[in-house]
């Protein structure tokens, strides 16, 4: 059977995580309040920032934004993309 959470982003019940994603307590307030439909909508978006800011994610600095805009993104009412970003084919 599925597991369930509410999920924080959503604002509704859906099929959530198979394991946390991250470590520490921010990993496992993800598993028990986000969705993997959720999970998923924010890995597109970091993506997307690792590309536009050209991040590397193993600098120290790189990981502490991304994070922060974890944090943003599925509990802060969002994380904003760069001011000049284009969608592909926009």
């Amino acid at each position: 059977m599925t597991r369930t959470v509410q999920c924080v982003l959503l604002k509704r019940e859906a099929p959530g995580l198979d394991r946390a994603p991250y470590p520490g307590a921010l990993g496992q307030r993800i598993f028990n309040e986000v969705s993997k439909e959720a999970w998923a909508g924010w890995v597109r978006h970091q993506t997307m920032l690792l590309n536009e800011y050209r991040l590397t994610p193993v600098d120290p600095k790189a990981r502490k934004f991304l994070e922060a805009e974890m944090e943003k993104y599925l509990f802060g009412g969002g994380s904003e993309k760069p001011a000049d970003f284009q969608a592909p084919g926009a």
